[in-house]
């Protein structure tokens, strides 16, 4: 099947509090068998993997771990992750440009209910940082540009910055900690608050997810 399948499975029994034999029980199958689907040992065949989708209320995408979006009838307001990847030139300036601003728009509204000048801070000067650094990066392609409207050197910019940002990144969750700030979320529970946000959100956890696997398979 897939490496998200089994630990998807697994996830999503446990989510539930159901023991490996009741579920086994519930799915028609042996405990036996079940446990090897859960450990990645076999692979499920079409028909087991729609009734587990349908016993776990869930999309075979969603089992499939091609989308975080748990509800089958939810419709994403942007194409497919896969198909962004075909797009060209323009097209897909404007998708990723709709895309970070929905989800900046998401992470907001969920600060506000959270209502932690603090945590807002520290996210702000975050974000902020971040794009700093692609500013000065783009600015800073041209080596005849001024310099005079950035106080940072140069050469050390790009290490300060990223220093600043862990810094509030643990300044974040230290209020959070401090504060006892949560939220009881689900992608059910942003799909139906946030409404086109929500897609967009869910389509910039795949993006970057994805390009963490390449990154990573890259440098090894």
């Amino acid at each position: 099947m897939n490496k998200d399948f089994p630990r998807i499975m697994t996830f999503l029994r446990k989510e539930r509090g159901l023991s490996q034999k009741q579920a086994a029980s519930d799915l028609g199958i042996s405990q036996a068998l079940l446990s090897h689907y859960e450990k990645g040992v076999r692979e499920c065949g079409l028909d087991f993997l729609v009734r587990a989708a349908e016993y776990y209320e869930v999309s075979t995408d969603y089992l499939l771990g091609r989308t975080v979006q748990r509800n089958p009838s939810t419709v994403s307001e942007l194409p497919d992750s896969d198909d962004i990847r075909h797009l060209k030139g323009n097209m897909i300036n404007q998708i990723n440009r709709k895309l970070l601003m929905n989800t900046t728009t998401v992470i907001y509204d969920l600060l506000a209910q959270m209502g932690s000048k603090r945590l807002t801070n520290a996210v702000s000067n975050y974000l902020m940082c971040a794009e700093y650094q692609i500013f000065r990066e783009i600015y800073c392609s041209e080596e005849s540009n001024s310099q005079t409207m950035f106080s940072l050197d140069k050469s050390r910019y790009k290490n300060l910055t990223t220093s600043s940002m862990i810094l509030d990144l643990e300044i974040a969750e230290a209020v959070m900690e401090r504060e006892k700030l949560s939220l009881s979320l689900s992608p059910d529970i942003i799909s139906s608050y946030f409404d086109k946000g929500a897609s967009s959100l869910f389509n910039l956890i795949q993006f970057s997810e994805r390009n963490v696997r390449n990154h990573n398979r890259t440098d090894s």
